[in-house]
This record gives structure tokens, C-alpha cells and sequence, in this order.
């Protein structure tokens, strides 16, 4: 069987054109010019017999097939480089600015990065949480070098790996839900995908709510459930005593999976960068195995 072997320095140019929204801005970084940057993008085309961009409006908007091809080939780029970067014993100095929604940054990759800066002492991280959006707001602006964040619907620029999460709802230990008339949620403030789908969930079965308790920070919300001043929407992993778990039985719908991602642009990575990315990567795949993370289906049509 023939297999079709797709060149590393085209998928670059590919990622390159993504990455600065523009063949000419591409070429300029790659010492090329933006026809022959035009001829390679055609030439992956070819390779992989789909159409990859859509250049007919303003601007360059993926396809779906170019949505899968540019998630493998950040993965793929980004071990050949690391692979390289170790090889040559490149140093492994440098700043690091990650990005963690709020209810992740006391969990695991809070400790999968402390892991990291342990490992590589040189490297001087800086995290920075928030709700998704802005999340990836500050990653499109350039001011993040990755960033973990939720999404819905279609993939956001720069994702590189992507996961599910099943959001469950939970109360204190005591909690009567036969004795609530409206709900009292605890959450995170306007914006956060927890919220919107805890009310949304609510509002279709025709069950009232009313938000007794706001906090960006997880520990809050957590602190709030275990207090009784309201339920919320957490994942499994950041359960702790004090708690139980609502299901239907209790009048709580089941809440549809939260869709998260590594969203890293490849285009002037750090060796550090690179190191991280691979390493987090490794990360979630271990931690798939265990149970904790369903991984990314690998024939393109997304999470699972």
C-alpha cells in the first residue's frame, strides 16, 4: 500500500499562512514569495485531494478538511521541532505567557505545569486566568503563547488538541431539592459556558433560577456549594467532600459535554514553547488512559 507522505516544510508554509492571515506576511517570514507561497498551498491541496482554504471573501477561512489537517499538522510540526530542538541541545531559557480558564487553575494543569517548571528551571512562566473568551482574545492579540480554553460550535484559530469534559451538576451534601422552588446557582460571572449551559438546561425544562452567588475563581463556587448557598456545574475532577451529585432524579437535566482546547500557534515558537506544548499533549493523552479525558476522535469530526 502506498502511502501519501505530506513535507514538513509545506505543512510549515500552511500553518504560516493561518497563523498571519496572509500568504504575503507568510512568505516574508519564510523567504519566499506570496506565488510561491500560493503554489505550495495548491500543493498540499493536491496532496491531500481536499480544498484546504477559502479565499473567495475577506480574508482566509478554513475549510472543514483545512480545520483538520491544520489540528494534526501542529502536532506533528511541534514534535519534528522539539525532536530537533533536543537533538541540537538547544537552550531551553525564556518567558512563557499560558492561559487557564478559571475552574482549571487549581487542578490539573495547574499541577502538570508546576511539573514543567520543575523540570526546566530556566523557563520563567506566567499564567494567567480567566473565562474562556477573553482567553482566546488575548491568545488572537498576540498576548498569551497558548492558552487552554472552552469552546463551542467550530474550533477556534491556533487549536492543536481538544478534549470533552462532562459538567455535572452538584450541592452540598444536605441539599433539598424537593424544597426549591427556584434554583439558587452559584457561578462564574456573565460569559462563562458553565453558566450558559446551567441556565439554559434549566430554562427548557421550565424550571426557575436565580444566580445567588458569583465568582471567577473556582474556589469561591466550590466554597459556595459546600456552604449551601447554592448549586453549580463542576467537573468530576473538582468535586471535593461536602458535596453530591444531582441528576435527574433531583429535577437537574443532564448538561451537555464542554469542549476544550490547546490553542498554540506554531509560527515563531519557542523551544520552550514547543517543549511545553509536547508536554501537556502527553499529559492529557496519559491522563485519557486513566479515565479522566476523552480524547479527540482522530478522523476529523472533533471531540468526542
Amino acid at each position: 500500500m502506498a502511502f501519501t507522505n505530506l513535507p514538513t516544510d509545506v505543512l510549515r508554509t500552511y500553518l504560516a499562512v493561518i497563523d498571519l492571515e496572509s500568504f504575503t506576511k507568510a512568505g516574508r517570514l519564510l523567504g519566499r514569495t506570496q506565488p510561491a507561497v500560493s503554489l505550495q498551498i495548491h500543493k498540499l491541496e493536491e496532496l491531500v485531494g481536499s480544498p484546504l482554504l477559502d479565499t473567495s471573501g475577506r480574508g482566509i477561512v478554513l475549510t472543514p478538511e483545512g480545520e483538520v489537517l491544520a489540528r494534526h499538522a501542529r502536532q506533528l510540526l511541534a514534535l519534528n521541532d522539539e525532536i530537533v530542538a533536543r537533538l541540537q541541545k538547544r537552550e531551553m531559557g525564556g518567558r512563557l505567557r499560558v492561559g487557564l480558564p478559571t475552574d482549571y487553575a487549581v487542578s490539573f494543569f495547574q499541577k502538570s505545569l508546576s511539573s514543567y517548571v520543575r523540570q526546566n528551571p530556566d523557563v520563567e512562566m506566567s499564567i494567567h486566568c480567566d473565562i474562556s473568551d477573553r482567553l482566546l482574545a488575548m491568545f488572537a492579540a498576540e498576548e498569551l503563547d497558548l492558552a487552554i480554553a472552552m469552546f463551542d460550535d467550530r474550533p477556534k484559530p491556533g487549536l492543536i488538541y481538544s478534549w470533552a469534559e462532562k459538567p455535572i451538576w452538584v450541592a452540598a451534601s444536605d441539599f433539598d431539592s424537593e424544597r426549591q422552588d427556584t434554583v439558587p446557582i452559584a457561578a462564574h460571572p456573565e460569559g462563562c459556558h458553565y453558566r450558559s449551559r446551567m441556565t439554559h438546561a434549566l430554562d427548557q425544562i421550565g424550571r426557575a433560577w436565580r444566580i445567588t452567588y458569583s465568582s471567577p475563581g473556582v474556589n469561591g463556587l466550590q466554597q459556595a456549594v459546600q456552604s449551601g448557598l447554592g448549586v453549580t456545574a463542576l467537573t468530576r475532577r473538582t468535586l471535593l467532600r461536602g458535596m453530591r451529585i444531582l441528576g435527574e432524579k433531583d429535577g437537574f437535566p443532564t448538561l451537555p459535554d464542554i469542549h476544550l482546547g490547546l490553542h498554540f500557534k506554531n509560527t515563531n515558537a519557542s523551544t520552550a514553547a514547543l517543549m511545553l506544548v509536547n508536554y501537556i499533549m502527553q499529559a492529557l493523552h496519559d491522563s485519557g488512559q486513566t479515565g479522566f479525558i476523552r480524547l479527540q476522535k482522530m478522523d476529523g469530526t472533533g471531540p468526542s
